[in-house]
C-alpha cells in the first residue's frame, strides 16, 4: 500500500520552490493561490531568506501550497494519506474534504492566528532526541513543559516558556540529546488556545466533503470518515499534541509498504526509516523526485 503524507512546518528552505517552477502550468498555480492566501508564495518559495520563511504567517500557507502542487504534478493516487500539523490541510484537499482554495484559505488563518498567539507569551519548543521514553516524558512533565510532537524513531517535541525549555536544559534524560527548534512558539500546547478559538469561527461556514481516501489524523492516528470530525480536529489540533507515532502505527497496521512525503520532503520520511523499517520511502525535493515516485508507487 502507498502512503502520500505532507511535511509540517519546519521543513522549508529557502529557494525550495524555485526548480518547481519550471513544470507547465505549475508557476500560475501558485500565482492564483497566492491571491488566496494574500501573500506573494513564489516569491517566498525562492528568494526570500531563512528568517523571512520561518515566519509562522508566511511558512503554514507556503508549506501546504507547496505540497499540494506536488500532489498535482505526482497525480498518484495513494492507499492511504497523512499530514504532519500543517500538513494535515493539505491532506484535507488531497482528500478532497475541502477544495485546495479553502484549505489554503484556513490555512492563511491558522498562520495568523498562530503567530499571534505566539506573541502573548515569550515560548519555544526542543526537540528531545533519543532517551528512554517514559523517562523524555516525565522530564518533560516534571517542568510543565507539553510533549507536543510525538514523533516516534526517537524524537518527541517539547513546548512551554523558554524559562521552562531553559530548566529542561539543564535537567536532560539520560541518553538524550536537546536540540531546540527555530520556531515562533510553542505550537499544539495549550498557549495557541486563542489560534484554536478564532479557528473554529472561521472554520463555522465551511461544509465539508467526507474523505474520498484513507486519512489519517494526527490526533490519534486513526482512520477519519467524516469531514466534519476532520474539521473539529485540525482546530484542536492546533492546541493539542501531533501524534505522529500513532499515525505511522496505523500505517503499518493498514500494510502500508511504499511512503512519497511530498515537497519539501525529507522529515517524514526520515522518520519513517527508523519507525516504520522495510518501508520504501522517497521524498519530493525537486521535480527529478517525481518519476522516481512514480516508479516506487508502481
Amino acid at each position: 500500500m502507498l502512503v502520500i503524507v505532507a511535511p509540517g512546518q519546519g521543513a522549508q528552505t529557502p529557494g525550495f520552490l524555485a526548480p518547481w517552477l519550471e513544470l507547465p502550468g505549475l508557476a500560475d498555480r501558485m500565482s492564483a493561490w497566492s491571491e488566496v492566501v494574500g501573500l506573494d508564495l513564489i516569491a517566498y518559495g525562492t528568494t526570500a531568506g531563512a528568517d523571512e520563511i520561518r515566519d509562522t504567517a508566511v511558512a503554514q500557507p507556503l508549506l501546504v501550497a507547496a505540497s499540494l502542487a506536488a500532489a498535482e504534478a505526482l497525480d498518484l493516487t495513494p492507499g492511504v494519506v497523512a499530514g504532519h500539523s500543517v500538513g494535515e490541510l493539505a491532506a484535507a484537499a488531497l482528500t478532497g474534504v475541502l477544495t485546495a482554495e479553502q484549505a489554503l484559505g484556513l490555512v492563511r488563518e491558522r498562520g495568523v492566528a498562530m503567530a499571534k498567539a505566539a506573541s502573548i507569551t515569550e515560548t519555544g519548543m526542543t526537540a528531545v532526541l533519543g532517551g528512554v521514553e517514559d523517562d523524555v516524558l516525565a522530564a518533560i512533565a516534571r517542568h510543565g513543559l507539553t510533549a507536543a510532537n510525538i514523533n516516534g524513531a526517537g524524537q518527541i517535541v517539547a513546548g512551554g516558556t523558554l524559562e521552562q525549555l531553559q530548566a529542561l536544559s539543564e535537567d536532560k534524560p539520560e541518553r538524550a540529546r536537546l536540540a531546540p527548534l527555530k520556531v515562533a512558539g510553542a505550537f499544539h500546547t495549550h498557549h495557541m488556545a486563542p489560534a484554536a478559538d478564532h479557528l473554529r469561527k472561521v472554520a463555522a461556514d465551511l461544509t465539508p466533503a467526507d474523505p474520498s481516501l484513507p486519512l489519517l489524523s494526527n490526533a490519534d492516528g486513526k482512520v477519519v470518515t467524516s469531514g466534519r470530525d476532520l474539521i473539529e480536529r485540525l482546530i484542536n489540533q492546533v492546541g493539542n499534541p501531533v501524534r505522529w507515532d500513532l499515525c505511522m502505527a496505523t500505517m503499518t497496521e493498514l500494510g502500508v509498504t511504499r511512503m512519497i512525503e511530498l515537497l519539501p520532503g525529507g522529515t517524514l520520511t526520515g522518520l519513517a526509516k527508523r519507525g516504520m523499517p522495510g518501508v520504501t520511502t522517497v521524498a519530493l525535493k525537486t521535480p527529478d523526485d517525481l518519476d522516481k515516485a512514480r516508479e516506487a508507487a508502481k
